[in-house]
């Protein structure tokens, strides 16, 4: 009898135990409509298998390759914007290098995206902290305080007021705004609201970095049982 996987919906060879395209455990039915010797017991042994993570290997894993890429995704890295799809192959790569230590090799999409979930509060946690000694380090050590408050000045007073101005803000709505951030304090509250909305990025693009790592590697690996 033909079956569909249920997660791809690819054609699953008679009697075989896993998808040939994603590597989904699959349940085997023998002619008369039973289950196959044993099948059940393997299925589940199979699907809790790769569904758990071992926390002490992914762990390592994790700070091997976040704290690194954390650090090239602050907020003042030269790579900009490419923090974000550095951080999900820094996940995607992270559950590999974890896979390739299990046995069996498989992995599910949800496993891989909670490893994810730790490669980004790992990375987003460092490029955070990164960035604040960064600006402590800029301002206080190297006394560059002065040209990034001219950097700052020069931003609020000319590309945030205009796009103030073309979202349809009047003169005493921009004015108001310059007044909260051109202060001390209003620059500290954009510059930590900035940062906690890097570590959130961060942190979502690793779990979907980890999802794909985990669906990836289910396509070119499948345990043996």
């Amino acid at each position: 009898m033909e079956i569909s996987c249920t997660r791809c919906h690819q054609t699953v060879p008679t009697g075989s135990c896993y998808c040939p395209v994603c590597g989904l455990p699959q349940l085997v039915y023998s002619a008369d409509g039973s289950q196959g010797p044993g099948q059940p017991d393997r299925w589940n042994e199979a699907v809790r298998d790769a569904a758990s993570v071992e926390w002490k290997p992914a762990l390592r894993s994790a700070l091997m390759l976040a704290i690194p890429a954390g650090l090239l995704c602050s907020m003042l890295s030269p790579i900009g914007i490419l923090g974000m799809p550095l951080m999900a192959a820094t996940a995607a790569w992270v559950v590999v290098l974890y896979v390739r230590g299990q046995r069996p090799a498989w992995i599910t999409m949800g496993a891989g995206a909670r490893i994810g979930l730790v490669t980004g509060l790992v990375g987003g946690w460092t490029a955070a902290a990164t960035t604040g000694v960064t600006l402590f380090a800029m301002r206080f050590w190297f006394h560059q305080g002065s040209f990034y408050d001219d950097i700052w000045q020069n931003l609020v007073n000319q590309q945030m007021s205009q796009q103030w101005t073309s979202m349809g803000a009047d003169a005493q709505t921009v004015a108001l705004m310059k007044a909260w951030l051109m202060p001390p304090e209003g620059r500290a509250g954009w510059l930590l609201a900035a940062v906690i909305m890097l570590a959130m990025a961060l942190l979502l693009f690793a779990i979907a970095g980890g999802a794909l790592g985990a669906r990836l590697v289910a396509r070119s690996r499948r345990p043996e049982i």
